[in-house]
């Protein structure tokens, strides 16, 4: 559930990050240097999104970058220059290699089909944002059991859990399934960036998303909120990459 900061009330202690972390390591990330807005969290970033989303249901995404690696990265636009190239996102830009582009994708508005399952669409957002499956999918799931209908007692709404004013920040509405499903894989996806070279990338994410980054930069790592460590150990061990 991204709120705030707001910390649960019970403390506990958080549990070393498993060596099964490399298994969701984000290779080709490790590598892009950040710049602007792009290592921030998509708070004011992401209100474009609100505009490209027609009223039929049309998902906007620009273009992707496929990179080398395999990785694709949803992009708005790209410029070469020379050995370079500049991929703008989220009001900041990164920079790559040319060679570690394989190619760039158009990625047209698709019409969403109004009575797609939630699991599709966690399965579909996880596509575009170039996340593993069952790695979202365990999100979804340890944040609503994945019901569209899901309102926590703190006010989080939706499949993501979304806080209203962090929808607002992504230019979502929550409950919308199909726009919270996006934004919540967006600023998951944001998470996993701003963490991307730090050993601990997959559960500060996690924790992050949970508590807020805010909380996360306090403790230098997972809050010892037992909600929010209960939450991160869930999804790890969900989506496979626990002992």
């Amino acid at each position: 559930m991204p709120f705030e900061d707001s910390p649960s009330k019970t403390e506990c202690s958080a549990p070393p990050e498993t060596g099964q972390k490399q298994r969701l390591r984000l290779a080709a990330l490790r590598q892009i240097p950040l710049h602007g807005g792009a290592e921030k969290c998509v708070k004011s970033s992401v209100r474009r999104l609100a505009c490209a989303l027609a009223a039929a249901g049309l998902v906007y995404g620009g273009e992707w970058a496929v990179l080398g690696t395999g990785y694709t990265l949803r992009i708005e636009r790209h410029e070469a220059d020379g050995a370079q190239v500049r991929l703008y996102l989220n009001g900041g830009f990164v920079e790559l290699p040319a060679t570690a582009v394989a190619r760039f994708e158009a990625d047209e508005p698709k019409p969403v089909t109004v009575t797609a399952e939630p699991a599709d669409l966690v399965g579909d957002a996880a596509r575009r944002y170039g996340l593993p499956a069952g790695f979202l999918r365990s999100v979804a799931k340890a944040e609503s059991g994945l019901r569209a209908d899901a309102v926590s007692p703190k006010g989080a709404v939706g499949i993501m859990q979304l806080m209203p004013a962090t929808a607002r920040a992504l230019g979502a509405d929550p409950t919308d399934p199909q726009e919270n499903v996006e934004a919540g894989t967006r600023y998951l996806s944001q998470l996993l960036l701003k963490y991307k070279d730090d050993p601990y990338q997959v559960r500060k994410a996690l924790a992050a998303y949970n508590a807020g980054p805010g909380a996360v930069e306090r403790y230098q790592g997972v809050p010892p909120y037992r909600e929010t460590v209960e939450y991160v150990e869930r999804v790890i061990k969900q989506a496979g990459l626990g002992q």
